[in-house]
């Protein structure tokens, strides 16, 4: 018997006997063990993996019952010869015939676009294992409601929902998801829609993408906010050179004359990204007048509208829409979790027909199982729960940022006066804070330098920065904001 050295992969979550399985799928695939050559015996395995022999048994037969393994008495588990049936046989060049190809057949790359090329918000990968990590938007699994997430996923596995689920619904979406979208997130925006009016997406960024694809070419000219929202404003630029930039103030979006030849104008009226400054109700009726006079059409990500806790709800500027020249853009990434992609786009009907049209093409629909559980989340009223909860434990830790910086930072610092996950800094001009997180990264404090949300230009500032507090602990919010105030100081 040829004897093999097996190693048990490393997977969180994972039984001993999955993680024994996977090993041995992964082994027969590579073709590293020849069918007429029999595997080690379980008792053998077991001591070489030091688990207990039962456990190694009970991996073999399972890989039996599913056709890799064939169990041949008193001789053995063998490879199943027909699991190894209809796999290409990788060709291998010599190491030095393979780089003499690369090198002279390397044909040049030929797309239209290039998006790796445009400037993109950069976090750490490993933020988490950061004492003071002020990032914006990220998911906190102290926050997160595992007992009643685990309650809709049991249920979305019961015989009738996996059926329900596994089916190819072409360009449909799971109605109870629209119902509960319809009845439960719309109307606390002072939003109210059709079902018809409706398409579920994968995250708000699949919904700005479709509906920049819908209404702009090289042609058009599209409006965004200066600073604003960094992956629409590279969304737009994959489809027109021609963007008309807009500076904020403390009424959100300034409009002009520019306004006027513009196809579409993208905003964040709620929480204007990134100064979570909120647009007055006297701009939006203007911007609404000026949209139906001149055929512009509205944008509304409404990216964090459910956190406002400083002040009495604004209503969506869809809500004020009489005409359809607002397009509604919503998710659940703030309040559920940035990695399950559940986003959503309200507009006229005959808009969401083309859009649903788009989809197909693009994914057909998003998983169905992920929109069922979603569904039973809204439903059984566990996310108007989670964001009670999460509303009252950010209102705490933004009333401690806040008292931080009234006492210990400078005053040319700009505080802002509402509510939301993140807190919009802006420091002498002096200060590049690009520079400024190079220094506190390595006491352990992350930010955002804020010259990414600026579009590109020589009148870039470099002394603005973002403090997200979604995902620190309150408890080590004054001494990161005590490093941070120091780092300043020394300039």
């Amino acid at each position: 018997m040829t004897d093999f050295l097996f190693e048990l992969p490393e997977s969180k979550g994972s039984t001993l006997q999955a993680r024994i399985q996977e090993m041995l799928v992964n082994t027969i695939l590579a073709g590293h063990i020849s069918p007429d050559t029999p595997l080690p015996s379980g008792r053998k395995l077991s001591l070489q993996l030091g688990v207990a022999r039962n456990t190694v048994v009970l991996a073999y037969q399972h890989l039996v019952d599913n056709g890799f393994l064939i169990s041949r008495e008193r001789s053995g588990y063998y490879v199943n010869p027909e699991i190894l049936l209809g796999r290409s046989q990788a060709i291998h060049l010599k190491s030095e015939d393979a780089a003499e190809k690369a090198a002279t057949q390397a044909p040049a790359l030929r797309v239209r676009v290039y998006p790796s090329r445009e400037r993109v918000i950069k976090k750490p990968a490993d933020w988490q294992k950061y004492r003071y990590p002020f990032v914006y938007g990220q998911y906190d699994k102290e926050l997160f409601p595992v007992a009643d997430w685990r309650e809709c996923c049991r249920d979305a596995t019961s015989i009738s929902s996996l059926h329900a689920s596994a089916g190819d619904m072409v360009d449909r979406d799971n109605p109870e998801l629209v119902d509960q979208i319809q009845s439960k997130l719309l109307p606390r925006r002072g939003v109210w829609a059709k079902s018809d009016e409706i398409l579920v997406t994968m995250g708000a960024q699949q919904a700005i993408f479709i509906a920049a694809q819908l209404l702009l070419d090289n042609r058009d000219t599209v409006g965004i906010e200066n600073p604003g929202y960094t992956d629409a404003r590279n969304i737009f630029h994959l489809f027109t050179d021609r963007i008309a930039l807009f500076n904020v103030d403390r009424e959100g979006l300034i409009p002009d004359q520019r306004l006027n030849d513009c196809t579409c104008l993208y905003i964040t009226p709620s929480h204007q990204f990134p100064t979570t400054v909120t647009m007055s109700k006297q701009r939006r009726i203007a911007l609404l007048a000026l949209a139906e006079k001149s055929g512009l059409m509205l944008l509304e990500d409404d990216y964090e509208c459910e956190l406002n806790f400083r002040n009495n709800p604004t209503p969506a500027l869809k809500s004020l829409d009489q005409s359809n020249r607002v397009i509604y853009i919503g998710s659940l990434s703030k309040t559920l979790a940035p990695g399950f992609r559940v986003g959503y786009i309200v507009a006229s009907s005959e808009f969401i027909r083309e859009a649903r049209a788009l989809r197909r093409l693009m994914i057909r629909h998003p998983p169905t199982n992920n929109q069922h559980i979603v569904a039973q989340f809204l439903k059984r009223g566990y996310h108007d729960a989670l964001v009670r909860r999460l509303t009252h434990l950010l209102q705490e830790r933004w009333e401690k940022i806040s008292s931080v910086i009234d006492s210990r930072y400078p005053a040319e610092i700009h505080l802002p006066l509402f509510g939301g996950s993140s807190f919009w800094l802006q420091l002498q001009e002096e200060i590049d804070t690009r520079e400024l997180l190079n220094r506190t990264r390595t006491k352990g404090v992350l930010f955002e330098p804020g010259n990414i949300f600026f579009s590109r230009g020589d009148s870039i500032p470099y002394n603005f920065l973002r403090l997200g507090f979604s995902s620190i602990a309150p408890e080590r919010i004054p001494e990161g904001l005590g490093i941070l105030a120091a780092a300043i100081g020394d300039y």
